[in-house]
């Protein structure tokens, strides 16, 4: 039998996102995946309630994001179970040393890894293959309220979107028409 412990990779430069390797057991009959256990991520420094999983499915080109709540912000899990995406975080916390950055990495379901993300982190991703599949664990409630979204493009931010690997760009009227980060940054003081 073979076995992986869970792993946890602090990302350099941006405090709190933690890239993570799953306990995964297999042996011939196939494989058993262990992708969250709340007392290790505890003792890992993720301290992380599960208040929702949400899922979606994708097509290739689709851009989802970026979004956070402005009040009671989201700590997020997330892995791709079906698929590829390149998943972005962006540090929105007032005070961070990384405020206004922004991470990128390749997810997919294999080599299988995990994102989590802190609460106060805008998100989002782009399908790079036709029918992703992706998974959120989320650490508070969705609050349409405080639903909220910046610029995918925002020239401020920088993101390098692989938008060579994709035919056609698809996004929600809602997220084409998203605000900057510095003009949502004046409108939310925190």
């Amino acid at each position: 039998m073979s076995v992986q412990q869970f792993n946890f990779e602090n990302v350099a430069g941006i405090e709190g996102l933690k890239i993570i390797s799953p306990f995964i057991a297999s042996d011939s009959r196939g494989m058993f995946r262990k992708s969250y256990e709340h007392n290790i991520f505890r003792k890992n420094g993720i301290d992380m309630p599960v208040s929702e999983v949400e899922e979606s499915v994708s097509a290739k080109g689709v851009l989802r994001g970026l979004h956070m709540q402005h009040t009671k912000p989201q700590h997020k899990l997330i892995r791709v179970t079906k698929g590829k995406i390149f998943d972005v975080a962006v540090d929105a916390r007032r005070g961070s040393p990384s405020f206004g950055k922004y991470f990128s990495i390749i997810l997919s379901a294999e080599p299988y890894k995990l994102l989590y993300i802190p609460a106060g982190f805008f998100h989002g991703f782009l399908s790079l293959e036709d029918d992703t599949e992706f998974s959120c664990i989320c650490g508070e409630d969705y609050n349409p309220d405080y639903d909220a979204g910046i610029r995918w493009d925002d020239p401020d931010i920088g993101i390098r979107w692989p938008l060579d690997e994709v035919d056609t760009l698809i996004l929600s009227d809602k997220d084409k028409h998203a605000p900057t980060f510095q003009e949502y940054c004046a409108k939310y003081t925190w």
